[in-house]
């Protein structure tokens, strides 16, 4: 029995070697005609026309050789509508180095055989309809450094295997329907830039681990249905971490404080969660953020003053929050502000005349609170703006008119604003 066991363990360890050591451009060829025969819809016609075994496969529409080996390293089929599957002889390219076949129309299973694929670094199935489980064997390609499945109908759990690929730098597989909690061993690929998980079915926790990746730039968890608070302290070790996206879950809490250490944050999109209390001053200390999502919260209390030190802000959205208090005068010196969303609040007070100050300002919403006076006419310089709601307010007097000689104004609404309208 031991000898037995033994004999099959060596038959799984040697396998893939003993593939790839009898693997040659032919064998290459062959692969690629199986792959050709399983597209059973080509509209423009670009294998029909160019993969043919009278021509070297070099040669084929987009494919590319090493100049060393003359075996295939790189496979470029990607936005030409085909419709397929990838067969078992797939696995047979021993020396890709780069798959993409993004934005096409393939499905089915990925097979067992594409595990022989030890070379890979490349990855992009994104935007097709391949099912079932996100396969374990992606752990075992150790080379690889970027994967992306975004957009298609894989199932199941992440693997855990999957920290077993240390050169990962960016995972991409948001718009699936994964189900199950984020892997407290991602933690453990230190390469790791991007992590984008977003658009699943994803419960519980997000893992610690992930905010003590040092080099992650870009964390993208929003709509899913996480839960629990934001740790303090889960800033301290991503010194470069530029866009975090946690929107659309179940989140509650308080905004951490420790949120003002990711000195280098450009995007916070914390909107469409449970979190409460009040917007804390330590954020003002992300001088490079430019968009601040923090819509459809509990948040309580005023707007701090001090967000006009956000000098490079061009998004500000805490729409449908509990806030008080008046808009900060130091909001109308960004004078990069394009959006600003305060509506659904219990905010007060009138609008200054120093409005004119955000002349690249494009959304501008107010509705559903308190706000009382008049419309200054300083509105005029908001040459760029597009879309303007004062509803459900307290205004007096009249709409300036010279807000209708704003050439890019598509969208006007004073319901229930008491401005007299002419």
């Amino acid at each position: 029995m031991e000898n037995a066991f033994t004999i099959l363990f060596l038959t799984i360890l040697l396998l893939p070697h003993y593939v790839m050591a009898q693997t040659n451009i032919n064998t290459d060829q062959l692969a690629l005609l199986s792959f050709k025969s399983q597209i059973s819809s080509d509209p423009f016609h670009f294998l029909n026309e160019s993969w043919s075994p009278a021509i070297s496969v070099c040669r084929w529409v987009g494919v590319i050789c090493g100049s060393h080996h003359q075996r295939v390293k790189s496979l470029k089929l990607s936005n030409l509508a085909l419709t397929g599957r990838i067969p078992r002889d797939f696995g047979n390219l021993t020396f890709l180095v780069s798959l993409d076949l993004g934005n096409n129309h393939f499905h089915g299973n990925l097979p067992q055989e594409m595990a022989h694929l030890r070379r890979l670094k490349f990855l992009d199935l994104s935007l097709n309809s391949f099912r079932g489980e996100i396969p374990s064997w992606f752990g075992f390609l150790h080379q690889l450094q970027v994967v992306n499945l975004r957009s298609n109908s894989f199932t199941g759990s992440i693997p855990p295997s999957l920290s077993n690929a240390s050169r990962l730098e960016i995972l991409e597989i948001s718009t699936n329907l994964l189900e199950g909690n984020i892997l407290e061993e991602i933690g453990n690929l230190h390469n790791l830039k991007s992590l984008s998980i977003e658009q699943n079915q994803l419960t519980g926790s997000i893992p610690f681990t992930i905010f003590n990746i040092s080099r992650i730039e870009v964390i993208s968890f929003s709509y899913n249905s996480l839960s629990g608070d934001l740790p303090n302290g889960l800033c301290n070790d991503l010194p470069i971490l530029k866009e975090l996206y946690l929107s659309g879950n179940k989140l509650d809490g308080r905004m951490p404080t420790s949120l003002s250490n990711c000195s280098r944050l450009q995007i916070l999109s914390l909107s469409g969660n449970n979190f409460d209390g009040p917007i804390h001053n330590e954020i003002v200390r992300l001088s490079n953020l430019q968009k601040l999502y923090l819509g459809y919260n509990h948040f309580t209390g005023i707007i701090p003053e001090e967000i006009g030190n956000l000098v490079n802000l061009v998004d500000l959205s805490v729409e449908n929050n509990q806030l008080t208090g008046s808009i900060p005068n130091s909001i109308f010196n960004i004078s990069s502000l394009q959006s600003l969303l305060l509506w659904g609040n219990n905010l007060s007070g009138c609008l200054p005349g120093e409005i004119g100050n955000l002349t690249k300002m494009q959304f501008l919403n107010l509705k559903e609170n308190r706000f009382t006076g008049e419309i200054p006419k300083d509105i005029r310089n908001l040459v760029e703006l597009e879309e303007f709601d004062v509803g459900f307010n307290s205004f007096s007097g009249s709409l300036p008119m010279e807000i209708f000689n704003i050439s890019r104004l598509r969208t006007i609404q004073l319901s229930d604003s008491n401005l007299n309208q002419h």
